[in-house]
């Protein structure tokens, strides 16, 4: 079966653009291009991807398209666009021309206020992205999960998925908080699709273990059922604590007896459905 990488990164590296890039994760403080995934996808059974933005600024959505239109690899593109911009409608008329733009994110969970997506604008720029039929990528983390259920209220006909499970920590065994707001969020919102990404990076990278990585997809999968979850190797990022191959295992060993359904529906439909690729 072929494989769409639901979620994963590019950059040229520097320092202050990517300050993010700490030294603990030195392993990331270089280049990662198309050339260098092409070895993962060769490797892994991948046969395209969606590119998310890692940089947040107008530069990064341009470079980021300018990438996919010299490779065929990149099936659709998740950039960033300021949502309190006077500029936003003008900005989304003129990308309305790049056919492989799917959506937009904001690193939400680096927000010092807790309710910076509760911002009056920054639901109205989503309420736009919706008239302009684009998706939105949540990247929070577990404390977020109470005003993520507020700002969904508000958007009951757009396109979301949360990212990376919404962060819980696994290294320090986070659960009950973390699962009940996702149970709700699972049950309440059908519009509302999770990826099950980045999960190896919230867990101790040079100990963690695979029953405890298999409870939490386990528990996601369960929940949001099979036709609303999405695979995605965070590559690079996940080269912190893993390789590519072993993330595809442990979603692998999740599913229950390889059902070829459910792994089609995780590894490639799914994705596709959502951003139209």
């Amino acid at each position: 079966m072929k494989i769409i990488d639901a979620h994963q990164h590019y950059w040229h590296y520097n320092q202050s653009e990517y300050d993010w890039i700490d030294d603990s994760m030195k392993v990331l403080q270089q280049d990662f291009l198309p050339s260098h995934y092409k070895e993962e996808m060769k490797d892994n059974n991948i046969y395209g991807s969606v590119v998310v933005q890692a940089r947040q600024s107008d530069q990064e959505t341009k470079w980021l398209l300018d990438l996919a239109d010299h490779n065929e690899h990149i099936l659709g593109i998740v950039g960033w666009i300021d949502l309190k911009s006077k500029n936003l409608e003008h900005q989304l008329k003129e990308y309305k021309t790049s056919t492989k733009l799917k959506g937009f994110r904001h690193v939400i969970h680096d927000e010092l206020d807790i309710d910076f997506m509760l911002d009056p604008q920054f639901i109205n720029g989503l309420l736009l992205l919706n008239e302009y039929n684009y998706t939105y990528d949540l990247l929070i983390k577990s404390e977020h999960l109470e005003n993520t259920i507020r700002l969904i209220e508000q958007l009951p006909k757009m396109k979301l998925v949360i990212d990376h499970i919404a962060k819980p920590n696994i290294k320090k065994k986070e659960w009950d908080t973390w699962a009940i707001y996702l149970k709700k969020i699972s049950n309440d919102y059908p519009h509302v699709y999770c990826k099950i990404s980045g999960i190896v990076t919230e867990a101790d990278w040079y100990n963690w273990k695979e029953e405890e990585l298999i409870e939490y997809i386990k528990y996601v999968i369960d929940i949001f059922g099979p036709s609303r979850v999405m695979f995605g190797t965070d590559w690079p990022v996940c080269q912190v604590a893993s390789k590519v191959n072993k993330i595809i295992e442990l979603c692998n060993k999740t599913i229950y007896k390889n059902n070829h359904k459910i792994q089609y529906k995780l590894f490639n439909y799914n994705a596709s459905l959502f951003y139209s690729l």
